[in-house]
């Protein structure tokens, strides 16, 4: 008869196993994370709304600059109908970044995540690298497509203006940063408050409240809508800056400034929670 011994047994080998590295144990959980992202239906109803909405937008809102009499007045911005247009995709992004957080908290899932994932922050950074990869090449995807499609209707009315212009390649490659932008706002609010309706509402005031103050009479508007979101989106995308706001560069630091700052509280909050 062959003996044991303690070496042999399946605990001592265990035991005798190196643990996976940060890199392995990183890749795992975006891993985990995008087998999430991908089996929920919910996600792509978001991104096919996202997708499919702006870019119709944009091509009807060229027909309506191009159709535009002379006499009507100053041409409109020839990039503005890409911007108003990802602007309906604003809330179909924010929703699916809200509920990559407030879903599991509903179910119950978060519990096995935590359990299965301790560090907290590691899962929120997970789902933030799913989900900014995702919403950052559709957002290109919807900016270049709507920029040649509005292009084109303006072109045939000596109204559009070509890619190979100074400053358009990086106006259409900044407005398909907002997708990205309200998606990762989406995300932390849902992971802060915990809630579905709750996140979704206060996402949606965030982003919207300080552009309608914006509205407000000089010199209040330009005060308060160069620290607004999408004020900020368009002052970066536009080839015609308005002069009461921050300059395109510095409304790209407000842009990103949004995200960052939610994420930020959410990473330290989500350490100090039972749950």
């Amino acid at each position: 008869m062959t003996s044991v011994t303690a070496t042999d047994t399946p605990t001592a080998r265990s035991a005798g196993t190196a643990p996976p590295s940060l890199a392995t144990r990183a890749v795992d959980l975006v891993a985990s994370e995008w087998t999430k992202f991908r089996s929920v239906r919910s996600s792509f109803w978001s991104l096919l709304v996202a997708v499919v909405t702006p870019i119709a937008v944009s091509t009807f809102v060229a027909f309506i600059f191009a159709s535009q009499p002379a006499s009507a007045g100053p041409r409109p911005d020839p990039l503005l109908p890409e911007v108003v247009s990802l602007e309906y995709a604003v809330i179909a992004v924010s929703v699916m970044g809200v509920l990559a957080f407030s879903a599991e908290y509903s179910t119950g899932l978060i519990r096995t995540t935590f359990t299965a994932a301790p560090r907290r922050r590691a899962v929120l950074a997970a789902k933030a690298v799913v989900l900014g990869t995702v919403t950052l090449a559709a957002g290109e995807l919807v900016a270049f497509t709507s920029f040649f499609l509005s292009q084109a209707v303006l072109a045939g009315h000596h109204q559009g203006v070509s890619l190979s212009r100074p400053g358009v390649p990086g106006a259409v490659l900044a407005a398909g940063i907002l997708l990205c932008v309200c998606t990762m706002l989406g995300l932390a609010l849902g992971s802060i408050i915990r809630h579905t309706a709750g996140g979704i509402a206060a996402t949606i005031g965030v982003i919207l409240l300080p552009a309608i103050l914006g509205l407000l009479p000089a010199p209040w508007n330009g005060r308060i809508g160069r620290f607004a979101l999408l004020e900020a989106a368009q002052q970066v995308t536009a080839l015609h800056p308005a002069a009461n706001l921050f300059s395109p560069g510095l409304s790209l630091l407000v842009l990103l400034a949004w995200p960052a700052a939610a994420l930020a509280l959410a990473a330290i909050l989500i350490t100090h929670r039972d749950i």
